[in-house]
């Protein structure tokens, strides 16, 4: 289970923090991220990081947005800088991870938490 959080409303130019931490036993991660959901919009990419550190964000906030991983305690944080109206959206947690002992990678989605960047 994914439990978000942080979000809310900033002012553009602001900044805002999101985490998201993974629960559970038996199993360890291999991926988290962020993706996010503007109103009529597709899902996109925010950013994702894995659990040796290798990150990949998507070009809209490249240099802009940090992620970071705490892999022991399976909580991923994304710091947002300089937010645009246009950063207004539904943002997802996502982790992909396996069972200890398999192989086969399996992915979980939080439920989501807005943030809203107003003008």
């Amino acid at each position: 289970q994914l439990q978000a959080s942080g979000g809310g409303l900033v002012q553009a130019g602001g900044s805002l923090s999101l985490s998201c931490a993974a629960s559970g036993s038996g199993f360890m991660i291999n991926e988290m991220g962020w993706y996010r959901q503007a109103l009529g919009k597709q899902r996109e990419l925010v950013a994702t990081v894995t659990s040796g550190g290798s990150t990949n964000y998507a070009e809209s906030v490249q240099g802009l947005s940090f992620i970071s991983m705490d892999y022991a305690k399976k909580t991923v944080f994304l710091r947002m800088n300089s937010l645009k109206p246009e950063d207004t959206a539904v943002y997802y947690c996502v982790a992909r991870w396996r069972y200890y002992g398999r192989t086969n990678e399996r992915e979980s989605w939080g439920r989501g938490t807005q943030v809203t960047v107003s003008s």
